[in-house]
């Protein structure tokens, strides 16, 4: 397995491990098997049981293409459908755990899922996936074309860590929050504002520290009541916590 390293925008490399081509086939075959599944029930339902088929062989050709296109629209658009719902996850990936994430250190949107769904096409429907594998295989950060294109990776989650890797934060039951306007920002706002004070605290770079601060006033207008800008990111992670698991 290779290394992926992300650059978020606040210049923190966050590294994690890209998904091998055999986790992304065993993904893809679920998959494959669940949609295989429901054209199967879909063919059962409307042309076994309700003898659908005697009323099909009357229609068009026209009309055919069209029942035939809303029928099994749902085998078409599954991989970014589900992509979309789950933040780049499947059931094949879920079950894989696996899972796509931009290189840009963004959330990834249906702008780039749909990408990928498209060049699906090139990669694996067109010579049985073959393009596929050797672009993953081949590239430095695992990616098929597709991902190339949309600016994603597909990482795996089976990485062991521990909270320090995460935005949990060890909080009592008897903790006091400062800060209620931190519900303002997101589990990805949290972890970038993670990662980046714990490096820069490491490196102690104050400056990237007090730039840290200044972002998180500006977009949330919370006002540093410590007068310490290590001990006010403290604070901030633990009030996100704190509102998040009681609300």
């Amino acid at each position: 397995m290779s290394e992926l390293s992300i650059n978020t925008t606040q210049n923190v490399k966050i590294n994690f491990i890209a998904a091998s081509a055999g986790e992304r086939i065993g993904s893809y075959f679920i998959d494959l098997a669940i949609k295989l599944a429901y054209v199967t029930v879909i063919s059962l339902v409307f042309f076994y049981w309700l003898n659908f088929d005697k009323l099909f062989q009357k229609l068009d050709n026209w009309s055919k293409i069209a029942i035939v296109l809303v029928l099994y629209f749902p085998f078409f658009i599954y991989s970014l459908t589900l992509e979309s719902i789950f933040e780049g996850q499947t059931i094949g990936k879920k079950l894989v755990k696996i899972k796509v994430v931009k290189i840009d250190g963004y959330q990834a949107g249906f702008g780039d899922y749909l990408m990928r769904w498209f060049f699906r096409l090139i990669d694996i429907t067109l010579l049985y996936g073959i393009v596929a594998l050797i672009s993953v295989v081949s590239s430095k950060k695992a990616q098929r074309l597709g991902d190339m294109v949309a600016g994603t990776a597909v990482i795996t989650l089976k990485n062991k860590i521990n909270i320090s890797h995460t935005i949990l934060e060890e909080i009592g039951d008897a903790y006091v929050p400062t800060y209620p306007l931190v519900i303002k920002l997101s589990d990805n706002d949290m972890r970038i504002i993670k990662e980046t004070f714990q490096n820069a605290a490491a490196k102690n770079d104050h400056e990237v520290i007090l730039k840290l601060v200044a972002k998180i006033e500006s977009v949330t207008g919370i006002k540093n009541q410590s007068g310490n800008s290590s001990d006010f990111l403290r604070v901030v992670l633990k009030d996100y916590n704190f509102y998040t698991q009681n609300m």
